[in-house]
Order: structure tokens, then C-alpha cells, then sequence
């Protein structure tokens, strides 16, 4: 509030309206428009402006300047050349002086604060780089460039939005990506899947697929086939990583998503090859999480699914499916997918409806047992090594595996 001091009974306070004109509204004048004939004129007072005083400007809250010369309003001229000063060329009164403002005016050319410096603008920095990196992408940028960049997004559809939800966008758009790998070895040949993950030709896989190969054949998606190399290997997670020994140009790169957001009963998309039917795709829904499967680690074990049922052997619940697991085992957490799995998916992608890459496909439970002449197909119970683990386990592969 913006007050006005005097000397006690120095001043009169007639009501509005009386013709003295003290009082304008609600806020008071200074100094009287007119004098009443009657009233008595004090000596000291100074002669009254020509014109009436400028009003107070309120700027911000809580301060209050007066405005500059020309106070009449007409761009700094006073009527009759009367411009210049608060009070159109008159003496600034004395009870002008006397004026108390609550703040500081502000200055006619105000300079903006600086930014602060020190420990706050850092941590306002860092909390916007956090934000920018996590309101986007999960995996983000590797450390890597150029060929062996991969692509990872948590919000961003790959899939045409004339066909996003639906399983034929999604199988249009990932399928490129998805190749049927054929790993040979003393044991004899093994069939598999694996999902290209960048341009320079690396391929994600099961380790069981690829497990003690002496050589592995990759066949694309278009129908040509290259050779490929083990760049490194991951038992205890059954990952593998391969790349094309000459990779073409013009590779379809799948999209690593999130697997920490997926739901059950959320939409899923399986691709693979499975008993070398390159390209087939097939949906249902993620049926639970955090399954504990626990697979073999023996090379040997890795090229029976070339041989007796084709079915790669896994242990659930203290429970031995698909043939002996063997001596050497790893357990690991697996999405549950009601998406039909045959020999021959592992290694291949269970995707969402975005288009992203959600899972490994490494494991699939069969009601035929080890005397029957011909495998079972899927009866709905198939598991996925999160992408994620993928993910956190891909620089130990590019250096070599753990294997190593």
C-alpha cells in the first residue's frame, strides 16, 4: 500500500463531490484540483500545476513509480509547451517527497535476472538431460556409431498408421528384420531364428541355436543367404550374438523396445522360422511374467533340436519338457506367451503391436514324448528372454561373451 504523510491538521479530507477535489475515486490526491473561495490558502503551499498531476503507475505488485516527463499523457509534452518533469513543468510539491513506496521502482530499461550459477543451474541442467533421455527412449545410444548403432524406442511405432494394432502391420514391418538361422556341427544341423539389430549385419540369437557350430548359414528374409561368424556368447542368459561375414547394404534393423512395461494380456506378435518355414507369424497374448525357465548350457545339448523331437529341452517348475536338459543348466526370467512356438522360433522375436521388440523367443513346451515317432505342435505355452536382458547383456557380447 502507497501512503502520503503530513503534519497533523495540515491538510483537509473533504468527502468527493464537495468541489474541493481531495478526493478522486478511491485513491487520494496530492494536491487539490481547485480552491474553495472560502478556504483558507496556506503560504507555504506552492502555486497549483496548470494541469492535473500525473496519477501514480502501478508497475508490479507491491511497487509504484511515477511517471516520466509529460505526465499529461501526451507523449511527453505538456499542453502549451508545459512538458518535462512528474508535474508538467511545475515544482515537485513537498508532499511529493514525503511518499513511502514499498519496493524499489523499476528502472525504465529493466535488465533480466541472470541465470543462476553454482550447484542449482547444474542440477536444473542435469534434471532436463534426465528428462529428455527418459520421457523417449530405454536403451537409448550405444556406445558405438554408424553400422552398429542400434534402434531402441519405448513410445515410437514402426508400424504404418494406416495398420498400427493390427498383426498384418506388424508382421509387414518386422518380418525384414527376422532371419532363420542353420548352425552345423558334429552333432548334425540345427534350425533357428535370430532378429537383425543393426545395419552392419549383427543378429541376435539363442545360444542353444548357435551352441558348438563349426558353421552357421543366414538366410534373409528376401531369400539370400550369407555365412555368419559368433561374435560372442552368453550361456548362463541363452544369447548369442552373430554377424553377417558380408553384410549387404540396406539391412531392415528391428526396434529393441521395453520389456518393463509389458502387461499381461497384452497383444503379441511371434516371428520365426519354425521346422524351416522362414517368415511364419503367429499372435496370441503374453500370458504371465518373470517365468524362472532354466534351460542347458551344454554345446551337445544345443544341436538335439536337430535331431529326435526337434524341441529344445527346458525345466519349469522342478520339471523336466521337451528331453533331458543335460547336467550344466541356467535359469533365467521369461515372458509366458500363448503365441504359437515350434522348433525352429528359438531365437526369433516376439514383438508388440507398436512394432517393437519385446522378447527372444527361446523355449516352448510340447505334449510329445521322447518315444513318439512325430513332434506335437504348440499348445500354448512358450517363453521370451526379455529384451531388456538382451539389452543390458549386448556390450558383454560384442566384447566376446562371458564364454569367452
Amino acid at each position: 500500500m502507497t501512503e502520503s504523510f503530513r503534519r497533523s491538521g495540515e491538510y483537509e479530507h473533504p468527502q468527493q463531490g464537495d468541489g474541493s477535489g481531495y478526493v478522486q475515486g478511491d485513491e487520494q490526491s496530492a494536491y487539490p484540483r481547485q480552491q474553495h473561495a472560502s478556504s483558507p490558502v496556506n503560504p507555504e503551499w506552492p502555486p497549483p500545476p496548470a494541469h492535473r498531476p500525473a496519477q501514480p503507475v502501478a508497475v508490479e505488485p507491491g511497487t509504484t513509480v511515477w511517471p516520466g516527463p509529460g505526465g499529461n499523457g501526451n507523449g511527453g509534452h505538456g499542453d502549451g509547451g508545459q512538458g518535462g518533469g512528474a508535474f508538467g513543468g511545475h515544482p515537485e510539491p513537498a508532499g511529493a517527497s514525503t511518499a513511502v513506496l514499498t519496493a524499489e521502482p523499476v528502472p525504465a530499461h529493466h535488465t533480466p535476472k541472470k541465470r543462476a550459477k553454482g550447484p542449482l543451474a547444474l542440477l536444473a541442467a542435469v534434471a532436463i538431460v534426465a528428462a529428455a533421455i527418459g520421457g523417449g527412449t530405454a536403451y537409448g545410444i550405444q556406445e558405438l556409431t554408424g553400422n552398429d548403432t542400434v534402434s531402441s524406442s519405448t513410445s515410437t511405432s514402426v508400424v504404418p498408421t494406416a495398420q498400427k494394432g493390427t498383426v498384418a502391420g506388424v508382421a509387414s514391418a518386422v518380418s525384414p528384420s527376422i532371419v532363420e538361422i542353420s548352425a552345423t556341427s558334429s552333432a548334425g544341423e540345427a534350425t533357428g531364428s535370430g532378429v537383425i539389430i543393426t545395419t552392419g549385419g549383427e543378429i541376435i540369437t539363442n545360444n542353444h541355436v548357435i551352441s558348438g557350430a563349426s558353421s552357421i548359414k543366414v538366410q534373409l528374409s528376401s531369400g539370400k543367404s550369407y555365412t555368419a561368424s559368433v561374435v560372442g556368447t552368453d550361456s548362463a542368459k541363452d544369447l548369442a550374438l552373430i554377424k553377417l561375414d558380408d553384410a549387404p547394404s540396406g539391412l531392415k534393423t528391428a526396434t529393441l523396445g521395453d520389456s518393463a512395461g509389458v502387461q499381461v494380456g497384452d497383444e503379441v506378435v511371434a516371428i520365426g522360422s519354425p521346422e524351416g518355414l522362414t517368415g511364419t507369424v503367429t499372435s496370441g497374448i503374453v500370458s504371465a511374467l518373470n517365468r524362472d525357465v532354466t534351460v542347458s548350457t551344454d554345446e551337445s545339448q544345443g544341436q538335439q533340436q536337430g535331431g529326435g523331437n526337434g524341441e529344445w529341452p527346458f525345466e519349469f517348475g522342478g520339471q523336466q519338457f521337451n528331453g533331458d536338459t543335460g547336467s550344466s543348466t541356467t535359469t533365467y526370467k521369461a515372458l509366458q506367451t500363448d503365441a504359437s512356438l515350434n522348433p525352429g522360433n528359438s531365437g526369433g522375436a516376439l514383438i508388440d503391436m507398436n512394432g517393437n521388440i519385446i522378447g527372444i523367443n527361446s523355449a516352448m513346451y510340447s505334449a510329445a514324448d521322447a518315444t513318439s515317432s512325430s513332434s506335437a505342435g504348440s499348445v500354448g505355452l512358450g517363453f521370451a528372454i526379455p529384451i531388456n536382458t538382451v539389452k543390458s547383456d549386448l556390450a558383454t557380447l560384442r566384447a566376446g561373451g562371458s564364454d569367452s
